[in-house]
């Protein structure tokens, strides 16, 4: 008997609605395949928009560095840099404001007004004078101070100052030597008792005889006008080391002060002598005023 078969039933020929599930299953099967990322890890299709979200984050791009320097590595933005003119106006600026405050509390030029000084000092010596010493200590005997005019002190020639703009703006801020001043040497301090002479014709402080050969002007008389006088707390006796051309505490006992200078117009302590260049010297006191005697007396 021969058995009929349907349509389609044949060994070689599928239904259609058979070949479609199958059809649509081979499509859902290569979808899944082209959107699911390789198994070796290598970004597909699906990631391709994450793979460049990443590299913008990583600064790969030249703007995002650029941006990056532009911060500096502290992560700020960095200010704008100065022209060149405006930067050496404030150089300029810099080193004034520095130069009035060294003036005013550490160093400050001076010129020796006249000869009374010699020949340690020459008339026109240019000085440096410090002020350190006396912040927290005293003014001691054989210092070479300088110190303002008591008043009258100083000749029409020896109180030259700066003439000119240019010169007087030098010297407000310390850069050329200051005028109306006086050098000498500090013999007695407050509480001294200061005389002259003894029978070899020498300076005595408290009754100890002064060993001046070391600064004094060869040939010199210690001093030719005889004193005897007791200082004043705060004040000092005074006297140049070319006793003969020396307008000092001697000459004006009879003025106005005494003779004494205040211990308060006293501008500081001589350091060095600067200029010329042949008579750079740096000063120290001399032995004979550390004699242990002075004190004791």
């Amino acid at each position: 008997m021969v058995t009929s078969r349907p349509p389609g039933s044949d060994s070689g020929h599928a239904p259609p609605g058979v070949w479609e599930g199958r059809d649509r299953g081979r499509l859902e099967d290569r979808a899944a395949s082209t959107e699911s990322p390789p198994r070796d890890g290598t970004p597909g299709a699906g990631s391709h928009r994450g793979a460049s979200t990443t590299d913008a984050e990583a600064g790969g791009g030249d703007g995002s560095t650029a941006h990056r320097r532009r911060r500096g590595r502290s992560g700020k933005p960095r200010g704008k840099a100065l022209p060149l003119w405006q930067e050496v106006i404030v150089l300029l600026a810099m080193a004034l404001v520095l130069a009035v405050v060294v003036k005013a509390f550490f160093v400050q030029a001076f010129f020796v007004p006249s000869g009374s000084m010699e020949p340690q000092f020459v008339q026109g010596d240019r000085i440096l004078v410090e002020k350190i010493s006396y912040w927290n200590d005293d003014i001691h005997r054989g210092d070479v101070i300088v110190f303002d005019d008591p008043g009258g002190w100083l000749g029409a020639t020896e109180s030259r100052e700066a003439s000119g703009l240019l010169q007087r703006g030098l010297e407000a801020v310390g850069l050329y030597p200051t005028g109306g001043h006086l050098v000498k040497r500090v013999i007695g301090v407050g509480g001294d008792r200061v005389e002259c002479c003894d029978d070899r014709g020498r300076v005595s402080v408290n009754g100890v005889p002064l060993a001046e050969g070391a600064y004094l002007q060869r040939g010199v008389a210690p001093s030719e006008t005889p004193f005897d006088v007791e200082v004043p707390e705060d004040a000092l006796w005074v006297m140049g080391d070319n006793r003969l051309e020396s307008g000092d505490s001697r000459v004006h006992i009879g003025d106005v002060g005494e003779g004494f200078v205040p211990a308060e117009d006293v501008v500081g302590k001589v350091w060095a002598i600067v200029w010329p260049v042949d008579r750079l010297e740096l000063l120290d006191r001399p032995a004979v005023f550390d004699a242990a005697a002075l004190e004791e007396s």
